[in-house]
């Protein structure tokens, strides 16, 4: 076992990667000799060259296309995007060309390219440095969606990403990069699109991913001191999603949370309350009940502790739950 943050963990994944496969090719802004701006690929473009770490111009549409070029070329590029928010300059390369080439060629050209994107707030940064888009890329057919939570899967993670002969787009919580965790270097605890059960209870589910799994964690704990066992899933998969694990616990635990920061209104929450109430209704004791950010703009950084669920809208849509 080795412990390290979730930011070195990819560092360590990612040099595992390169290492392996020469063809692994690093992409980004200022991720070569400042290592990115949270530090995830420091020292890579040392040991591995220019040729290899490549630092680009402030150019999100021109990364992805290149990126594009490379792996049809036989490469296996990994993109950062420096915040989740500078995404939308490369928004069409994504969905109208990533997530459609190998249907396009009925299967005979693959993209293997990863996209990572640092998600979610809770950093006190300014405007398009905090938002949480997953929605837009998991209902777009062609992507894979991954978001991890914790070290062991951001280091396995996203070596199973980069060996992925599909494009994924690989979402990294920005303010859990810190938090520190035991790595398994032995093998992935699951496999990339395995949702996992983290805690065992039998009151209610709470579902989440990335930086949101924790605060459920922290919910769940309050919850037990309380005398209210609560079972918490990380899904860590967002296309595809592992709904099997969800409806088991669901089917366990007769009640259903679902949380995630991006807003309610057409998240990821919204297909996972329909699609668990279609496969379990008769176990559901109460609705599926959602926790999520506002349907507004991300606001300035003064506010956004009042717009990030927190443990009490958690515990709080809990009690409403087991009061039906």
């Amino acid at each position: 076992m080795t412990q390290l943050t979730i930011a070195k963990a990819i560092t360590s994944g990612l040099r595992q990667a390169m290492e392996k496969d020469p063809k692994v090719v690093l992409m980004g802004e200022d991720i070569g000799k400042l290592g990115g701006v949270f530090r995830v690929t420091e020292g890579l473009q040392k040991d591995f060259g220019e040729d290899r770490v490549m630092d680009t111009p402030l150019a999100e549409a021109g990364i992805v296309g290149t990126a594009i070029g490379m792996a049809l070329r036989g490469y296996r590029p990994v993109v950062e995007i420096q915040f989740d928010g500078f995404v939308y300059p490369a928004f069409d390369h994504i969905v109208s060309q990533v997530a459609k080439m190998r249907a396009r060629s009925l299967g005979t050209i693959t993209l293997p390219m990863v996209i990572r994107i640092p998600v979610g707030g809770g950093i006190g940064a300014v405007e398009h440095h905090s938002e949480s888009n997953e929605a837009y890329f998991a209902h777009t057919a062609g992507l894979r969606v991954v978001a991890v939570s914790n070290a062991q899967d951001a280091y396995w993670g996203i070596q199973q990403a980069i060996e992925t002969d599909d494009p994924v787009i690989f979402y990294e919580p920005k303010r859990r990069y810190w938090d520190k965790g035991d790595i398994d270097e032995s093998g992935p605890s699951h496999g990339l699109y395995d949702a996992a059960v983290v805690r065992e209870g039998s009151l209610c589910t709470l579902a989440a991913y990335g930086p949101m799994v924790k605060t459920c964690m922290q919910a769940a704990q309050a919850a037990a001191e309380e005398g209210t066992e609560l079972e918490v899933i990380d899904l860590r998969s967002l296309s595809p999603l592992d709904l099997d694990t969800v409806v088991a616990s669901v089917e366990k635990t007769g009640r259903l949370v679902v949380v995630h920061e991006a807003s309610t209104f057409l998240g990821l929450g919204a297909e996972i309350a329909a699609a668990v109430t279609q496969r379990a209704f008769y176990h559901l004791e109460a609705p599926v009940l959602r926790v999520g950010g506002y349907n507004l703009p991300y606001p300035p950084s003064r506010l956004e502790e009042e717009f990030l669920p927190d443990l009490d809208r958690v515990l709080d849509a809990v009690d409403r739950s087991l009061k039906f």
